[in-house]
């Protein structure tokens, strides 16, 4: 797969969790937050199990390893999403997630100690600007929402780097992305089981929302993303992530008929405009180098990430 086209896979499933964002807040009417997360993947693992039962039978150890681990972050991500908006505003939460744009990169260079490219840094600051401007309303106070949302971040940007070396460590990017499904729906489930009373939703509104968010946002998204990821770098995957808020934004306008404000749109343009120059080409001769670096880089990190 060319890296053009697991870009815009990825542009893809950003789109669809931009819609994420209508749904949960229609499933928090009815379920509880374990609940809702243990219905949306365990819904998901079981649609795209039944889909690829037989790619399943092929599934060993490391996989079903690396989908616990990123099973785990999922559910670390939407928990402390959904219980930080009980405590912080949705223009909060909405900046203090997307953080993972900044968090993905200073990540990755404190694991791996590579400097990023200019457009990328040039990238990143006009992204976490246009987040800003697109969402905030207001002072942003550290409220207990607030540091359980940067969590989220936090969370985000570590699935996104281990996604990363999943993909090229496992056999099959298709089984690790069923898998995590899997996990995340359980530790849901535990949860639920342990703090709440699970049920099932009890309106038609409830219902829609729960199979949005497991087919379109979970079966959809969170399968495509390693298969996809395995062909780009986790800092693009951050930076088109970035896009979230702006289809978020979109949908509110849709379907609740929400306006952004002059400085929103200005945000939402400076968002767009970090993804465009983090993708800039430059000259032939600065392309040559840069393939020639990249290629050193793979064989490094294939030597780096050997097993034996």
């Amino acid at each position: 797969m060319k890296q053009s086209r697991a870009d815009l896979l990825i542009f893809t499933v950003t789109l669809c969790w931009g819609s994420s964002y209508l749904f949960m807040k229609m499933g928090m009417d009815s379920l509880s937050p374990y609940n809702l997360i243990a219905l949306r993947f365990g819904l998901a693992f079981i649609l795209t199990a039944l889909i690829f039962f037989r790619q399943l039978r092929h599934l060993d150890w490391r996989t079903t390893g690396y989908g616990a681990l990123l099973g785990l972050c999922l559910f670390g991500v939407f928990a402390f999403i959904m219980f930080g908006l009980q405590t912080t505003s949705t223009s909060n939460a909405g900046f203090l997630v997307s953080l993972t744009v900044i968090f993905v990169p200073i990540l990755y260079w404190l694991l791996f100690r590579r400097a990023l490219a200019g457009k990328q840094i040039v990238g990143v600051l006009l992204a976490v600007i246009g987040i800003g401007l697109l969402t905030l309303n207001g002072q942003l106070a550290i409220h207990p929402g607030d540091a359980l949302c940067i969590l989220a971040a936090l969370c985000y940007a570590g699935y996104i780097l281990i996604t990363g070396a999943a993909a090229r460590l496992t056999r099959s990017t298709l089984n690790l992305g069923i898998m995590q499904l899997g996990f995340a729906g359980l530790y849901g489930l535990i949860f639920s089981l342990i703090f709440e009373t699970p049920t099932l939703p009890h309106t038609g509104d409830g219902w829609l929302a729960v199979l949005a968010l497991s087919v379109v946002c979970s079966a959809f998204g969170f399968v495509v993303q390693p298969i996809a990821q395995k062909y780009t770098t986790p800092t693009r995957t951050g930076l088109i992530f970035s896009l979230e808020p702006v289809f978020a934004a979109l949908f509110a306008y849709w379907f609740e008929h929400e306006m952004l404000s002059v400085k929103g749109y200005i945000g939402a343009g400076l968002v767009l405009a970090g993804v465009v120059v983090s993708e800039w080409k430059l000259g032939g001769g600065n392309k040559r180098k840069r393939r020639k670096r990249s290629a050193i880089v793979s064989v490094q990190e294939a030597q780096n990430a050997s097993p034996l």
